[in-house]
């Protein structure tokens, strides 16, 4: 819950930020939030949680870079809104996450049990 509070402030909070008019969460895998603006975002379980300043033990450092691996099937089990916060750059995160894993060879999905 407090993580995903921190990874939406992570990803833009701006003095200016529209204020939180909604805030869903369609559990186990999206939270919804949507803005005084009328902009609206659905935030995966793994958006959040690779974008979340408590990121857990599948954090590699690969040639210099932090990357964090294996949280496809990640969920979300409660949340809670707090505070204002603006979310505008969801896609290039997401799309920069997934660059980073096919340039050092990972992957998004947990390794395989043996």
């Amino acid at each position: 819950m407090l993580a995903i509070q921190k990874a939406i402030r992570r990803i833009h909070t701006s003095l200016d930020a529209p204020r939180l008019t909604r805030f869903t969460l369609q559990a186990p895998k999206n939270v919804e939030v949507e803005y005084a603006n009328g902009s609206k975002f659905n935030l995966t379980a793994e958006f959040l949680r690779i974008h979340s300043p408590a990121v857990d033990g599948k954090v590699r450092s690969v040639g210099g870079e932090k990357v964090i691996i294996g949280r496809r099937h990640v969920g979300i089990m409660s949340a809670e809104p707090v505070g204002n916060y603006g979310v505008s750059n969801k896609f290039t995160l997401m799309r920069n996450y997934i660059k980073t894993l096919k340039k050092h060879g990972l992957s998004r999905d947990p390794p395989r049990r043996k």
